[in-house]
């Protein structure tokens, strides 16, 4: 069995528990990550005091162990683009299928306040799980790389 556990600014998370994450993400996400650095970057964004940033992250543990992760970041905005977004979330693949992804997700929209935006690659599984949970596809996103 799991249990959550949550971080945020007010908890004044160390370096090793942005690592332990980052380190979880990274090893996770599979194709559909990012280089540690980047990752850390953003648990940074989502775990400082500044004003103009926050959010927090949403672990699942068992027995002492992530086997879960969910990070959220405020994006100081409000109508025009939601006020959170979804960045990473990943279930260690020997926990998949348990209802752990719901769970986390479901945290994480609880903990949100205001509207909340998640990017997903059309071929991921993970997307009828966030269509379940009420997300929509509002916008075809296109980016210009430089």
């Amino acid at each position: 069995m799991f249990t959550l556990e949550t971080l945020s600014a007010i908890d004044n998370a160390t370096y090793l528990q942005k690592l332990e994450i980052a380190d979880f993400l990274f090893e996770h996400l599979d194709q559909y990550g990012d280089p540690k650095e980047d990752i850390m970057r953003c648990l940074d964004y989502a775990l400082d005091q500044a004003a103009d940033k926050g959010g927090f992250s949403v672990l699942a543990r068992e027995e002492g162990k992530v086997v879960g992760v969910v990070v959220v970041n405020k994006t100081g905005m409000s109508g025009y683009i939601p006020e959170n977004i979804i960045v990473y979330i990943a279930v260690d693949a020997s926990q998949r299928g348990k209802g752990m992804g719901k769970k986390l997700m479901q945290t994480a929209i609880d903990m949100a306040h205001g509207d909340v935006a998640l990017h997903v690659e059309p071929d991921n599984p993970a997307k009828i799980l966030y269509e379940k949970l009420g997300f929509e596809n509002k916008y075809l996103e296109m980016r210009l790389k430089r």
